[in-house]
This record gives C-alpha cells, sequence and structure tokens, in this order.
C-alpha cells in the first residue's frame, strides 16, 4: 500500500494501452484517480483492479471526448474538484492514411478530439492549479509533432499543436507552481494502431516500443523535470540541439526588413 498521498490524478483514454498504464503507474505513486474513457465496462474492470492493488480511491466517467456533453461533464469534474493535481491528457485518435485518401469529416473528428478536448480540459484544469499554486498537466503528443511525414498529416499537426502548446503552457506557468510536460512516444503497442486501421503486426518490430516501458521512460523525464520527454530517442544531446537551434532563431524572426536573401 502507498503511503504518500499525491492528490488525484484525472487521465483521459484510460481503459487500455497508455492510458491504463499511467493510471496503474501514478496510483502506485500515490495518487487516488479519476479515469475517463468511453467503454465503461473497460473503465470498471481497470479500476477494481487498481483499487485492490494499491488501496487508491479510482473514480470512473465514461465520456466520449468528442461529444460536447460528455466532454463538459470531465470540464466540470476538472473545475470543481480541488484534490486534482494532475492532468494527463492521453485521449487521442491517429491516422496512417494519406492526406487525400482521408476523410475529412474523419480528420475533423480527430481535431476535435486531439487538439480541442485537450484545450479545453487543460483550460478546465489550469486555473484551479494556478490559483492553489500546484498541478501538474501532461500532455501525451507523438514523434509525428516534429516528424510530420511518418504518418498522416493531419495527425502529425494536431500533435505539433499538443507540442507547441506545451511550451508555450511552460513558458507562462512555470513560475506559477504548475508543471508541463509533453511526451512524444514513437510506435507503441496498443490498440492505436488497429483504431487506425493499420494493424500493429504490419510494423517492423523494432520500432515499436511496449506501452509499460513508454510510461515508465515518460516518468522517469518527468522525475528529471524534462519538458519534452522522447522514451525512443537514444541520443538525447540530438533534442537538445533542435531546441537549441529552435530558441536561436526566435530572436530573428520577426524583423522590420525582409532578409537578404529575398532582395529582388
Amino acid at each position: 500500500m502507498t503511503q504518500t498521498h499525491l492528490g488525484t490524478a484525472l487521465v483521459t483514454g484510460a481503459s487500455s494501452g497508455i492510458g491504463a498504464v499511467y493510471a496503474e503507474r501514478l496510483a502506485r505513486r500515490g495518487y487516488d484517480l479519476v479515469l475517463v474513457a468511453r467503454n465503461r465496462d473497460r473503465l470498471a474492470k481497470l479500476a477494481g483492479r487498481i483499487t485492490n492493488e494499491t488501496r487508491r480511491s479510482v473514480e470512473i466517467l465514461d465520456a466520449d471526448l468528442n461529444d460536447r456533453d460528455a466532454l463538459a461533464a470531465a470540464e466540470a469534474k476538472l473545475k470543481e474538484d480541488a484534490s486534482i493535481t494532475l492532468l494527463v491528457n492521453n485521449a487521442g485518435v491517429g491516422a496512417h492514411s494519406p492526406l487525400l485518401d482521408s476523410d475529412v469529416d474523419a480528420m475533423t473528428r480527430m481535431i476535435d478530439l486531439n487538439v480541442t478536448a485537450l484545450t479545453r480540459l487543460t483550460y478546465a484544469a489550469v486555473p484551479g492549479f494556478v490559483a492553489r499554486g500546484k498541478g501538474t498537466v501532461i500532455n501525451i503528443a507523438s514523434i509525428v509533432g516534429i516528424a510530420p511525414e511518418i504518418l498522416n498529416g493531419v495527425y502529425g499537426g494536431t500533435k505539433a499543436f499538443v507540442i507547441a502548446f506545451s511550451q508555450s503552457l511552460h513558458r507562462e506557468l512555470a513560475g506559477k507552481g504548475v508543471r508541463i510536460q509533453a511526451v512524444l512516444p514513437g510506435a507503441t503497442a496498443t490498440d492505436f494502431w488497429e483504431t487506425a486501421g493499420l494493424p500493429i503486426e504490419n510494423l517492423d518490430k523494432a520500432i515499436v516500443m511496449s506501452a509499460s516501458d513508454m510510461v515508465d521512460a515518460a516518468l522517469v523525464g518527468f522525475d528529471r523535470g524534462e519538458l519534452v520527454t522522447i522514451p525512443s530517442l537514444h541520443d538525447g544531446a540530438k533534442w537538445d540541439a533542435y531546441e537549441a537551434a529552435r530558441q536561436a532563431m526566435a530572436p530573428e524572426l520577426s524583423t522590420d526588413t525582409p532578409a537578404a536573401r529575398y532582395a529582388a
């Protein structure tokens, strides 16, 4: 039984895969849980197992975050429950098909979940975190946020939003007691691939990480205070160089004259 109580963590997309592993790991760390997902039966089974193993309180909220009323219920929970100290924005969907072969309505639903729902849940949680001087948001992004050529471009665009949003939140909230982490998984062994229409059996095993390993690595990055964690990137210096180049460009991106190379 965990002795330390760290408050309550609300985890979206919690019924399986990455979200379920986060739920189990966070309970063992000392968090009570609010688990959000569409599949109530899966949630109830997971909640029962976690409660039996950790004796932590686990509340379930069966909600399709693409449904505005269900999303509003999750937002209300974040606004009203002052015990919540951690939000894990994990719910999301993906696609692998080329843009021109993709249904635009499906792409819009993906934006609604990956971007709009994540944004609204963050807006619901953060004011309370700031008021209490304590709180954490973990946003599950993806490597396609920095390598959008790998999969569907709308999917990559949604994850690029998550990374940029996280970086901006970090800059704005770091002095207010609120921590932000963006996690960029590579291919992970979850239901994601089946849902996206590309069964995981079609992927090279050398590029696929287990959900348990991914979450454990992400939590190590969290414990080290990382803003951006890329569990699969063995040479961390490459991310440091990438980020340093981005930061070096920042003061030069807006000037009153065009760059000389664009002179007529």
